[in-house]
């Protein structure tokens, strides 16, 4: 009994309305089937008359079937406005769903925009960007510092090490090659050839140091 006098929501209408469009549409096709059926007799009867001579049958008959014809044709208008009805009756609710869910959401962000405030968020929104930042630039100073510790310190310190070992060999061999030079209490012309002599000497030398150690 309740359910006799429960007010129809806009779903159960629309619901209803389609069950009825659906059995209109199945009782037009049944009987368009029907007319279908028919012309087919009253074709088969007019030739029939046509071959025993009767032409006042062949006439009436013929008439009948041009207005069956018509009626057949006016089944295919009823059936497209009833597909046409169902249509609009189909996007009619399915713009009544997406208004609903539209009324939701701007309720749900109504709700939410009154709990929000926007000061307070562009300011946290504002810290994230000034720390991350921060964080950015700290990590690419250590990153600067590292590169200069790993690249310079080994390359400087090997460098070093054969600038020295190269500058001690030639030195030693300068020494002993100066040792034998003549003293300064001799004649000058003997000096200054001797001089040029050991400046020969050395120069060659520190060469051929330099090219046993590779460098040129």
């Amino acid at each position: 009994m309740a359910s006799l006098f429960k007010k129809k929501t806009v779903d159960d209408v629309i619901k209803e309305q389609n069950k009825e469009l659906r059995g209109t549409q199945r009782q037009i096709t049944r009987d368009r089937s029907a007319l279908e059926k028919q012309e087919k007799q009253l074709e088969m009867e007019i030739k029939k008359m046509a071959k025993s001579g009767n032409k006042d049958a062949c006439k009436i008959l013929a008439k009948q079937l041009v207005q069956l014809r018509k009626q057949k044709t006016r089944t295919y208008a009823v059936s497209s406005k009833v597909t046409s009805m169902s249509t609009q009756t189909k996007l009619m609710h399915s713009q009544m769903k997406m208004a609903g869910a539209m009324g939701a959401t701007a309720k749900t962000m109504q709700a939410v925009n009154k709990k929000m405030d926007p000061q307070k968020t562009l300011q946290t929104m504002q810290n994230f960007q000034k720390e991350n930042a921060k964080m950015e630039m700290t990590e690419e100073m250590m990153n600067d510092t590292l590169d200069d510790i790993f690249e310079d310190s080994g390359d400087e310190e090997e460098s070093h090490d054969i600038v020295n070992q190269v500058l001690d060999e030639i030195g030693i061999e300068i020494s002993g090659k100066m040792a034998h030079a003549p003293s300064a209490n001799r004649t000058k012309p003997a000096a200054a050839a001797s001089t040029s002599k050991a400046d020969g000497i050395s120069d060659e030398e520190i060469e051929r140091q330099l090219k046993a150690l590779g460098v040129d």
